[in-house]
């Protein structure tokens, strides 16, 4: 485990970013996994509604970490979870069950029953993470500034993430935040910088701001349910599903 935390770890390439096309099951995963990727990420958004839930942890934990154990069973790559705001777990308890399923990361957001966590408190929860997972887990901090549209957001999300980059975590997302906002956080984290690619921005451009990894969310899922829906509309319509 602890080999595959580093081998993450180095992944995370500023200018050469992780590209994380995030999987939900045993079957995502070995098709991402085949495609050619060197990692697989958990979405916790696909996977909660994969097993009936909402978001934000609306499933219970002792699921999400069995679903997740399933993609890492058939994962020959490292596999870094999303283990939402922690399930109200205690540190220790948390990065155990991660360690248990064979995670080699988490994405851990500031985000609780909807509210951000104050920064100070956000950054010692992630200290204790790090103290008790040592370098066993590579740790991608969230900092939800953008999609809980605070004043500033690109002050708040720096701000916050220095704090969670010195209290031991390996990575920052800002969630959410629009490209042209990217440069800046970029300049302003001291530390590897995780973006979203949403339609209308670019791999190239998130590279050359100097991005290190790039999450793509429950987007996979969603487009599969969407060929679901359109084959399932097709055989009962008693058209030819296959057209």
């Amino acid at each position: 485990m602890t080999d595959n935390a580093a081998r993450l770890r180095e992944l995370h390439r500023p200018g050469d970013p992780l590209l994380l096309p995030n999987v939900w099951d045993a079957g995502s995963a070995r098709i991402v996994q085949e495609a050619g990727f060197p990692a697989l990420a958990t979405a916790s958004a696909a996977v909660s509604a994969m097993l009936g839930y909402p978001d934000q942890e609306g499933a219970p934990a002792e699921e999400m970490f069995a679903a997740a154990g399933r993609v890492i069973r058939v994962a020959t790559v490292p596999v870094t979870v999303d283990a939402e705001a922690g399930y109200g777990l205690q540190p220790a308890e948390l990065v155990e069950r991660l360690l248990a399923i064979g995670a080699a990361g988490c994405n851990l957001e500031d985000t609780y029953a909807g509210e951000l966590a104050e920064p100070q408190a956000q950054a010692e929860f992630l200290a204790a993470v790090r103290d008790a997972a040592g370098d066993a887990l590579v740790i991608n901090a969230r900092a939800d500034t953008f999609i809980q549209r605070v004043a500033d957001p690109v002050d708040a999300a720096i701000e916050r993430g220095r704090l969670y980059l010195a209290a031991g975590a390996d990575c920052v997302y800002p969630i959410g935040a629009p490209m042209d906002a990217v440069p800046a956080l970029v300049k302003g984290l001291p530390g590897p910088v995780n973006a979203n690619n949403p339609p209308g921005t670019s791999l190239a451009d998130l590279a050359e701001a100097g991005v290190a990894r790039v999450s793509y969310g429950p987007t996979a899922y969603r487009r599969a349910l969407g060929n679901v829906q359109e084959f399932a509309a097709r055989v009962h319509a008693r058209e030819d599903p296959y057209a």
